[in-house]
C-alpha cells in the first residue's frame, strides 16, 4: 500500500476503490431515482388532485411519508458509497398522537416536502450524470484496451477494425499499428479524467443529500442547543458538588474542631488557665485557616476583584498566584456581560493550573482582546507541549465543553517539545 501511494494521484485514481464505489452508487442511482420519481409524481398528483374530497389528505400525507423512506434508502445509499454520514430528519409526531393529527403534522413538516423535492430533482440529475459515466467509462476502457480486442473485427465482424469513416466509395479502419496505438492512448486519456469527472458528478449527489434529505438548520441548532444545555447543567451539578464537598471536608471539619477547642478552652479556663491560653492559641489558627479556605472558596465561585474591577485586574491577581512567571495583557473596550466575563476567567485560570501542573514552563503569556462580535482569549507557554482536548487528564476536554456550552470554540496547538498556544473564542455580549 505504501508503494502505491507513491504513485500520481492522477493514475491511482482509476484504480481506487472510492472512484469504484462511486460508479457503483452513480449506476444505481438512476433505476431508484427512476422509481422515486414515479411513485412520487403518482401519489402526489393523486393526492393533490383528491384534496377537494377527504381522500386527497391522507394521500397526500402517505406519498410524503413514502418519500421520507425514499430518503432514508438515499441515506444509506450514500453512507455505504460516498462516505457522507447524514443524520436523519426529526420525526413527524402529531400533537394528540390520532391519525387526523399525524396527517396534518406530516403535511406541515418542511423536511417532508425537502423529500419530495429530491425525488424530483435528483431523477433528472441521475439521468445526465448516469449517461455521462457510462459514456465516459465505456468509452475509455473500450479505447485503451483496444489492442487486445482489436482481432474482433476480421475474425469475426468482417472489417479491419473500427470504422472511423465510410461512405460508399470510401472507408477508413483503425488497424494500422500506429492508429491502435493512438486509439489506446486516448483512451488512456479518458479512462485517467474519468475518475475526477465522477467525483465531480457524485459532488453534486453529496450537496442533494446533505441539503434535502438531512435535519433543517432550525433543527439541528436546537439539538446542539439542548446538548449545550446538558452540559451547563452537568457543569454546574459538578460545581456544587465540590463547593459541598469543599465546605465539607475543609471549613466545616475546621469550625468544627474550633467548637471543639473553644469548648475545652471554656472547661479549663478556671482550672488551668495556661493549658486554656494554648487551646484558645490553637482555635485562633483554626480560624485563620477556615477564613482562608473560604476565601479560597468565594473566590472559585466568583472572585470580587472579577466583579469590582473586571477582567484586567482578575487575571493579573490569578498571574500573580501562578509558580510560573506570568504576563498579563488585556485590551477591551468595555465589560462584557458577567457570564461570558466569569466564563473568560474560570477558562484562563483552568488553562494557568494546567500551565503549572502539566507544562514544565519556564513563563507564560496571556492574551485578551475583542474581535468584531467575539471575545478571544489565549494562553501561551514555552513549556514541553503535547497537550490536546483527546482525554489526556489535563482538564482541556471539560473545557472545551464548557466553553462550547456558550457557542464557544477552544483551539489548540501544542506539538511535542513546545510551545504551547490555547486560543479560546467566546461570543462578545457587552
Amino acid at each position: 500500500m505504501a508503494a502505491s501511494h507513491r504513485l500520481p494521484a492522477a493514475i491511482r485514481a482509476p484504480f481506487e476503490a472510492r472512484t469504484w464505489r462511486a460508479f457503483g452508487y452513480v449506476l444505481i442511482g438512476l433505476p431508484l431515482s427512476i422509481l422515486w420519481f414515479a411513485l412520487s409524481v403518482s401519489f402526489v398528483s393523486a393526492g393533490a388532485g383528491l384534496l377537494i374530497t377527504f381522500l386527497g389528505v391522507p394521500i397526500l400525507a402517505g406519498a410524503l411519508a413514502m418519500c421520507r423512506g425514499f430518503g432514508a434508502v438515499e441515506r444509506a445509499r450514500a453512507r455505504g458509497l460516498l462516505g457522507l454520514d447524514v443524520a436523519a430528519p426529526e420525526p413527524v409526531r402529531g400533537r394528540t398522537g390520532g391519525a387526523f393529527s399525524w396527517m396534518g403534522a406530516m403535511l406541515k413538516s418542511g423536511a417532508s416536502w425537502r423529500h419530495l423535492l429530491y425525488a424530483f430533482l435528483h431523477m433528472p440529475w441521475a439521468v445526465f450524470s448516469f449517461s455521462v459515466t457510462v459514456a465516459l467509462y465505456a468509452w475509455g476502457w473500450s479505447l485503451f484496451t483496444y489492442p487486445l480486442w482489436q482481432w474482433v473485427f476480421p475474425t469475426w465482424v468482417g472489417q479491419d477494425g473500427i470504422q472511423l469513416y465510410g461512405d460508399a466509395t470510401h472507408s477508413f479502419y483503425l488497424d494500422a499499428p500506429f492508429e491502435i496505438a493512438v486509439t489506446s492512448l486516448i483512451g488512456l486519456v479518458f479512462v485517467l479524467i474519468g475518475p475526477w469527472v465522477l467525483r465531480g458528478l457524485v459532488s453534486v449527489d453529496r450537496l442533494l443529500v446533505s441539503g434535502l434529505l438531512g435535519p433543517s438548520r432550525l433543527a439541528s441548532r436546537v439539538t446542539e442547543l439542548e446538548s449545550d444545555r446538558g452540559v451547563v447543567v452537568d457543569t454546574a451539578a459538578a460545581d456544587l458538588r465540590r463547593i459541598e464537598r469543599d465546605l465539607h471536608d475543609g471549613a466545616q471539619a475546621r469550625l468544627a474542631a474550633l467548637a471543639m477547642d473553644l469548648g475545652l478552652a471554656k472547661e479549663k479556663l478556671v482550672q488551668d488557665p495556661q493549658a486554656a491560653a494554648v487551646l484558645v492559641d490553637e482555635a485562633h489558627g483554626e480560624v485563620k485557616l477556615a477564613l482562608q479556605e473560604l476565601r479560597d472558596l468565594a473566590r472559585g465561585i466568583h472572585p470580587a476583584v472579577l466583579t469590582d474591577r473586571g477582567l484586567d485586574a482578575a487575571l493579573s491577581a490569578v498571574a500573580s498566584r501562578c509558580a510560573v512567571p506570568v504576563s498579563v495583557d488585556v485590551d477591551l473596550p468595555a465589560r462584557p456581560v458577567p457570564a461570558i466575563e466569569g466564563i473568560a476567567y474560570f477558562t484562563v485560570s483552568e488553562l494557568l493550573q494546567n500551565v503549572t501542573r502539566h507544562s514544565r514552563a519556564r513563563r507564560a503569556w496571556v492574551d485578551v482582546w475583542r474581535t468584531e462580535n467575539r471575545l478571544m482569549l489565549q494562553v501561551r507557554d514555552d513549556g514541553v507541549g503535547g497537550a490536546s482536548t483527546e482525554g489526556g487528564g489535563s482538564g482541556l476536554a471539560g473545557l472545551s465543553e464548557r466553553v462550547g456550552a456558550v457557542d464557544g470554540v477552544l483551539a489548540v496547538d501544542s506539538p511535542a517539545g513546545g510551545p504551547t498556544t490555547v486560543t479560546v473564542e467566546l461570543p462578545w455580549r457587552a
